[in-house]
């Protein structure tokens, strides 16, 4: 007879890349990255915020390249050996770079492991606006990354002033 099998009904299997900013864990859906590449030569752009650390050229094409721990009011990253960009695609198609301390894993999690946030404070600018949800697995815990307010420029400043 076969081994008896756990039956738990975990949803939609969806992959994501673990990486660490700070010392926290979050996740990215693997579905949005386009590229992980190591660090290099970013050239500056001027007058924009300060989270916005200029472009870079990846395969032809200008990216643009931003600090998560600057966006998320942490401080400036420190660059090592294990520092990377990884390359997202937006849902509008276009490539944006994000800087990360450390890519860890490739976690596999099912819908049903993750918990939605919610907040309940709108006032509340921290790096939590920026997690979509929680997912549970083996390891513990891992924060999924909210990509749409990660990569958010205008809309965020709009909505800001609209809601004073």
């Amino acid at each position: 007879m076969n081994e008896l099998r756990d039956t738990t009904d975990v949803g939609e299997l969806i992959q994501y890349i673990v990486i660490k900013i700070d010392e926290e864990q979050y996740g990215i859906n693997i579905k949005f990255i386009d590229n992980i590449v190591r660090m290099q030569q970013i050239t500056r752009v001027p007058k924009v915020d300060d989270y916005l650390k200029g472009v870079i050229n990846i395969r032809g094409e200008i990216v643009p390249v931003m600090s998560v721990r600057m966006k998320m009011g942490l401080a400036e990253e420190e660059i090592t050996g294990k520092s990377r960009i990884i390359i997202l695609k937006t849902s509008e198609g276009d490539l944006v770079g994000i800087i990360v301390d450390q890519v860890n894993q490739v976690l596999t999690l099912g819908a049903n492991n993750i918990e939605k946030v919610r907040y309940d404070d709108k006032k509340n600018k921290s790096s939590a606006t920026f997690v979509s949800g929680v997912g549970h697995y083996d390891g513990g815990l891992v924060s999924i990354l909210d990509l749409d307010a990660v990569v958010a420029e205008k809309d965020a400043k709009e909505k800001a002033a609209n809601a004073s």
